[in-house]
């Protein structure tokens, strides 16, 4: 289908997205939404958030996450007791794009063990191997400016999804708009959204803590070194904290404008490390205390 007959598609058969379809006045974002669709590769897929084929949007979601349950199903490994981990971290609509992958999985029968709260990638990948899921779901778009969102697919090895799964996953991407998934009370109800048990996040800190070199010595002088820390307004803060206390690490001094979970990063351009200005109030901080 061209641009004209996608718009018209979508005003036909997503009447949720009608009203925002219908207020958009310039021709390029116009174009820039329904010119393409989404591309899903190896690491997922992500796009500005918004109505339209070239955006992240729950009927996107729905979509993907149907493909996603025909390629688990249809998998060796696949068995009826076998679930997928799905967390999300702080962007807007993280919460609700996870709910809604956890409601269209449950739909095919496939447990979902769904993080309670946001959590880094690191915790879902963890969480994959030590629940022994058969995938597992993360709601983010990264380091990507906060009018974009994504869905990044894990495999039951904890890692970014194989080629394989990742190809499938585009073949059978088909447009369903009648799909309705089922509620979340019934599928809580069903036991097929189940929580992720509270002992993985420990789990995960005593792993990592235990990577930790020169075990004794950080035990004895780890509260003199001086660290300053920032997470981005994004999901790393408890797991930081706990991992580095958990070694012997107690004096961090956080950035206290970015301490908090904000989908719309206020005081960076982009929440990306690797840039610059992106750290620059942790430097400053870091230069005001003699940060080690």
């Amino acid at each position: 289908m061209n641009t004209q007959e996608t718009l018209a598609y979508w005003l036909e058969n997503y009447p949720d997205y009608k009203d925002e379809i219908e207020a958009i006045t310039d021709d390029k974002e116009r174009e820039d939404r329904f010119y393409r669709s989404l591309e899903f590769g190896t690491a997922g897929m992500r796009g500005v958030l918004g109505a339209g084929e070239n955006r992240m949007n729950a009927a996107i979601i729905r979509r993907v996450s149907i493909a996603l349950a025909d390629v688990i199903k249809t998998d060796a490994i696949y068995s009826e007791d076998r679930h997928v981990v799905i967390g999300f971290d702080s962007r807007r609509m993280s919460a609700e794009f996870a709910m809604e992958t956890a409601r269209t999985l449950a739909t095919f029968g496939i447990k979902c063990r769904l993080f309670d709260s946001l959590r880094p990638v690191p915790a879902l990948s963890f969480a994959i191997r030590h629940t022994k899921a058969i995938a597992g779901v993360e709601i983010t778009a990264s380091h990507n400016p906060p009018q974009y969102n994504g869905y990044k697919v894990y495999w039951s090895d904890g890692a970014q999804m194989p080629p394989a799964q990742a190809d499938a996953i585009v073949l059978r991407l088909k447009d369903d708009p009648a799909f309705v998934p089922i509620s979340e009370a019934e599928a809580r109800s069903r036991g097929l959204i189940l929580p992720v048990p509270e002992e993985a996040d420990d789990a995960y800190v005593a792993y990592v803590s235990d990577l930790a070199i020169q075990k004794d010595m950080l035990r004895r002088h780890g509260g003199e070194l001086e660290i300053a820390y920032t997470p981005l307004h994004g999901a790393g803060l408890i797991p930081v904290k706990r991992v580095l206390a958990n070694v012997g690490i107690t004096n961090l001094s956080v950035v206290k404008e970015q301490e908090k979970p904000d989908g719309e990063f206020p005081t960076v351009r982009v929440p990306n490390p690797e840039i610059a200005e992106t750290m620059s109030m942790v430097v400053e901080l870091a230069n005001k205390i003699g940060a080690d």
